[in-house]
């Protein structure tokens, strides 16, 4: 979106996150959603990013959380991995698209004949969790605190900070590829840099030099790399999202500098993957909702090397309605006519809250959105102040989103952060509910109270 849109977050790990928060308990007078502290800092490995989002940039220690960016960005998706040091803690499971496009849905098993009918398809959808091995443990958690809605989408990124990264670090994706090979209806969705120093501030000049080198062949080997490594680990029918967030300023891997030299080696790449015996990966083209640095329809490589159309969306900025990032130009709607125009199915590889807070109302009508045009798959940016499980600054958001997913609506289990019960602490009887102030209170989700008979004068 436009510079004044433009998000200013880190993406980058840090070394070592390695500080231990102190937690104040504090009892809430009422209020929905997850209690009011935040949990530990938002998903250790949350990748970070400027504009948008972008992989972390160190897979052997935990990027920080991101900042929230001052200006709004279109580009608002969680980081990938950093520069890789050592594998994924190994704790959680071990571990061509051909001329005709393979089916957009992975295709289950050959079952036995039954005279039932067959059950309706189970929405795709997942969340950002993590870009390494704790992203993939998370799926299971939030699944649990969905009441057991489950999660068909894995999504993570790959390291921007060096080409070897890019080819997909040794030990980074076995994991993924573990739980994607679990059951045949499961989708692993990769974010891959197109090119190298990825969230660098490279200048525009250099850039548009890169771009050109890409487009006449340069780096193909990268990803051919890339393409043989998942492969061999059993998962050729991942969904790549190539360069996204292209129309920003956040990534080098930006289409700006030279629109006509970025669909070129955009094509290069995917004609260079397509060609690893074996492979049947889809590619999704992901801009950020609205105009941000240059329109992503001038960015569009064309037909033959898109598989999905996708979208970067997030409730940003400050002010603006749900129905105007519906209408807004290059907007939701000019996103779902695009897509249908050119035949392809949509998707939101990020999406979640931002500028406007705790928006329960944009929870519920995103959540509509997607459902009523067909999204191929959703993921949900799930670290604050995007999210609404790892983040507890969004309880009535939360709300929404775990009663419109749930196929019930059970006691909630404890949070992955805190360990404590993810639930809303009840009002309480014995305690006097103190006034702070509306903005303090929305910040909390609801009031403090003060419980009397804490303190006895001395006998």
């Amino acid at each position: 979106m436009a510079s004044q849109q433009r998000r200013a977050r880190s993406r980058r790990p840090a070394l070592a996150v390695a500080t231990a928060a102190a937690a104040v308990s504090m009892v809430l007078a009422s209020g929905p959603g997850p209690a009011v502290a935040d949990p530990a800092p938002v998903p250790s490995t949350a990748p970070a990013r400027t504009d948008q989002a972008a992989p972390p940039q160190d897979l052997g220690t935990q990027p920080e959380p991101p900042t929230a960016p001052a200006a709004q960005t279109a580009d608002t998706a969680p980081p990938a991995p950093a520069a890789v040091t050592t594998p994924p803690d190994p704790a959680v499971t071990e571990s061509a698209s051909p001329a005709s496009p393979s089916p957009l849905q992975p295709t289950a098993p050959a079952s036995t004949p039954s005279t039932a009918p067959a059950p309706a398809p189970t929405p795709a959808f997942g969340a950002y969790l993590d870009f390494g091995a704790r992203g993939v443990a998370r799926i299971a958690q939030l699944s649990a605190w969905l009441g057991g809605a489950e999660l068909r989408v894995g999504h993570t990124y790959l390291p921007g900070d060096q080409w070897r990264n890019i080819e997909g670090p040794p030990g980074f994706l076995d994991v993924w590829a573990h739980w994607r090979r679990e059951k045949d209806d499961r989708m692993l969705v990769l974010n891959v840099p197109m090119l190298e120093r990825n969230e660098e501030g490279v200048s525009d000049p250099e850039v548009r030099d890169l771009l050109q080198r890409g487009a006449a062949g340069e780096f193909d080997h990268h990803f051919r790399a890339l393409a043989e490594r998942l492969v061999a680990l059993g998962v050729p029918d991942t969904v790549i999202v190539l360069g996204w967030e292209m129309n920003g300023t956040t990534y080098t891997h930006r289409c700006g500098p030279d629109p006509q030299a970025w669909k070129a080696y955009w094509n290069r790449i995917v004609t260079a993957v397509r060609a690893v015996p074996g492979q049947r990966f889809r590619f999704d083209f992901a801009p950020t909702r609205g105009k941000d640095a240059v329109p992503w329809t001038e960015c569009y490589p064309g037909d033959d090397t898109v598989d999905i159309i996708g979208m970067d969306a997030y409730d940003q900025p400050s002010g603006l309605s749900f129905d105007e990032q519906v209408s807004e130009p290059l907007g939701l709607q000019e996103h779902v006519d695009f897509a249908r125009a050119h035949g392809k199915p949509v998707s939101y590889p990020e999406w979640g809250l931002f500028r406007n807070g705790d928006n329960a109302e944009y929870m519920r009508r995103m959540l509509d959105w997607m459902d009523r045009h067909g999204a191929l798959y959703n993921t949900l940016t799930d670290y604050c102040p995007h999210g609404v499980w790892q983040c507890r600054r969004n309880p009535r958001s939360s709300a929404v989103y775990r009663s419109l997913l749930s196929p019930e609506s059970p006691e909630p289990p404890e949070s992955p952060e805190t360990g404590g019960s993810s639930a809303s602490p009840q009002r309480r009887d014995d305690c006097t509910p103190i006034a702070l102030g509306s903005w303090l209170e929305s910040r909390l989700g609801g009031r403090l109270c003060l419980r009397l008979g804490w303190w006895s004068p001395a006998r």
